[in-house]
This record gives C-alpha cells, structure tokens and sequence, in this order.
C-alpha cells in the first residue's frame, strides 16, 4: 500500500497523529498538494483509511461489509476498508487511487 501512494507522484509521507498519543505514533499518513488523501497503521494493517465523496462513501457502505467509518468519526469525507475482507485489493488500490485524484484536484494549485 505504501508502494502505491508513493508511486502516485508529487506524493508525501508522515506521522503526524503521535502528536496527539503515542498510540498512533505507527500510523502513516499520504499526502498530495499538502492534503492527506490516505493513512494506515503501518505496525497493524488491519485499515485504510481513504478521503472519498460523499455518494462514494454511501454506496460502498451499502456494498461492502468491509467499508465502515473511520476511527474518527469528525473525518465525514473519509471512509475505512478492512483488507481482506469483501472488498478485493484490486478495488481497494482503486479507492486510493480515485482519493489521491481526488485530493490532487481539489487542490492543486493554478
């Protein structure tokens, strides 16, 4: 996974939540134009967590068993995946895909 958003480009990493407890020191955050598009806990990678839209994040719920909401419920443009579960990989590297469009859209700067 960090493969991936790495690959995406103008990407960049960092643990920014072990500010907050030190229980989140491991997860590790992606972000594009300075905005986090996706994060995970990279010592238990039981989660993504991934920006999306609002439809998105409806009709995946409705979908997916694996599809929930994010440990933080104040992050409502964000949406969780088990991996594993009935979510395949393939549609789970998509959603950080479209997140990280997503995100790079919104904000690039013109």
């Amino acid at each position: 996974m960090r493969d991936l958003c790495l690959s995406l480009g103008e990407v960049t990493e960092k643990c920014p939540f072990g500010r907050f407890a030190a229980r989140y020191d491991s997860i590790l955050a992606f972000y594009v134009e300075g905005h986090m598009f996706c994060f995970f806990d990279i010592d238990d990678f039981s989660y993504v967590d991934v920006r999306s839209t609002p439809e998105a994040i409806a009709e995946m719920r409705e979908r997916y068993t694996s599809v929930g909401h994010p440990l933080n419920r104040s992050l409502r443009y964000w949406i969780e995946v088990r991996p594993g579960g009935d979510m395949g990989d393939a549609a789970i590297c998509d959603l950080v895909r479209r997140a990280y469009t997503l995100v790079r859209d919104k904000y690039r700067r013109r």
